[in-house]
């Protein structure tokens, strides 16, 4: 009879078979963070698993084919058509199905948004910056430059925002900026799953980077010379936008060509960084739509 490991704590009470995760004796796991710590009495083993949570955020990965699945567990209680298409679509291609309690999702997720659907997933696997330019969606180059947004909420929000108008894709440094993590993933409603994020040791470099490669540079700032619907975006360019609270850092606002700023008619001087960046990316769609139609 194949052993049984107990996930302890946050997994507390799910019972995993050993045989599915390619051991043959018993062993108990402790959660911390995203790492799973395997212990025998022989031996201490690191299993690295990343969960996901929530329907639109699963059946994303699942399309976008980014990550290795373990299995899925599924609430019990939810029968709709939904979740169905998930746990078809998981065993077509041979992904385990779980059939948990409310309760055990809840601590899988860590919170109660998970829709009775979770994953144990591979990590988001992050792209170079040269696969972002290449990976061009329309006539021109539309690229998201992050200078260290840290709140995951925002940085969601814009993923799935860069994503509906058309971007190739997403930079962010590596330090002092959220990650792709679940509840990045959530916000961005999966958007995350099919969106290349490349992840950069210098924002200033990056631009530099992209500057060889013909891509003009952008820059969304409070102090900018003209506004941000006065910019001709009918060319390569990646839009620039600081963190919150802080703006864009002065010495990456130095290899910005434009500098753009959006009116603020009210008491509060700044919008939301998600919110100025569907302000501003929209304004580049609207501008090549209206001439991809003249052209045609």
């Amino acid at each position: 009879m194949a052993a049984e490991w107990w996930v302890h704590p946050a997994f507390q009470s799910i019972k995993l078979r050993a045989a599915s995760y390619q051991f043959a004796r018993s062993s108990w796991l402790e959660a911390r963070g995203s790492k799973l710590v395997a212990r025998t009495s022989r031996r201490v083993t690191l299993v690295r698993v990343n969960i996901l949570y929530g329907i639109n955020t699963v059946t994303e990965a699942l399309k976008a084919r980014g990550r290795n699945f373990e299995w899925i567990g599924v609430a019990k209680e939810r029968k709709d058509i939904r979740l169905r298409r998930v746990i078809d679509e998981c065993r077509k291609i041979g992904v385990p199905v779980r059939v948990l309690s409310r309760e055990e999702l809840d601590e899988i997720a860590g919170n109660a948004a998970h829709q009775g659907l979770v994953a144990a997933t591979s990590a988001k696997q992050y792209s170079d910056l040269d696969d972002l330019v290449a990976s061009r969606r329309g006539e021109y180059s539309l690229i998201v430059v992050l200078d260290g947004v840290e709140d995951p909420h925002n940085l969601g929000a814009i993923l799935r925002t860069a994503d509906a108008a058309g971007a190739d894709g997403v930079v962010i440094p590596e330090r002092r900026s959220a990650a792709v993590t679940a509840a990045v993933a959530k916000v961005s409603a999966g958007a995350s799953e099919h969106l290349p994020v490349a992840k950069v040791t210098n924002i200033s470099r990056a631009l530099e980077e992209l500057k060889e490669k013909d891509l003009w540079i952008v820059g969304l700032d409070e102090r900018g010379d003209q506004t941000y619907d006065a910019v001709d975006y009918k060319m390569h360019c990646a839009i620039v936008l600081g963190a919150e609270g802080k703006g864009v850092h002065d010495l990456v606002r130095k290899h910005c060509d434009f500098l753009v700023s959006i009116p603020m008619l009210g008491k509060v001087p700044s919008l939301n960084v998600s919110v100025a960046a569907g302000v501003v990316l929209y304004e580049v769609v609207r501008q090549r739509r209206l001439d991809a139609s003249k052209k045609s």
